[in-house]
């Protein structure tokens, strides 16, 4: 179980960076318009264009939340599973699948909208895999005791 907690973790942190750095997804507007925002870009864009409060929300929920579900994910797994730690993981991981499904009805209102055509790209399939990968790692985590 420690080898396959090893094994994901640092995967998971990998894919985190990529994830957050890597365009997530590319809208095409008008046949010749074309944005490919990574996750680091949107909430950039968001604060510099007077959306300070949609700016730190997104901030908090996709990449704070996630980002502290993976050091303490870290925390856990090399205390071997305290509970102490555990309870915290716990109360972190809740909201660690709100960003993800909050990029997938981005998507889906974009597409569906007509105003732009929508993909996705290798940054979200790296998000989704470090939230999977950090999901599974706490998992296993929480059976080290």
């Amino acid at each position: 179980m420690r080898i396959l907690i090893a094994f994901f973790l640092p995967l998971a942190t990998f894919s985190f960076a990529l994830g957050i750095t890597l365009p997530l997804m590319r809208f095409e507007r008008l046949y010749f318009l074309e944005d490919r925002p990574s996750l680091l870009q949107i909430v950039g864009d968001l604060w510099s264009g007077n959306e300070p409060l949609l700016a730190v929300v997104v901030s908090v929920f996709s990449l704070a939340l996630p980002a502290a579900k993976i050091f303490l994910t870290h925390i856990a797994a090399l205390s071997g599973g305290h509970v102490r730690h555990l309870a915290l993981l716990s109360t972190v991981s809740k909201w660690s699948m709100l960003d993800v499904m909050l990029v997938a009805l981005v998507l889906f209102a974009a597409k569906t909208s007509g105003l732009a055509e929508a993909a996705a790209l290798p940054g979200l399939w790296f998000y989704a895999a470090a939230s999977l990968m950090t999901a599974l790692s706490a998992f296993l985590a929480g059976k080290l005791r």
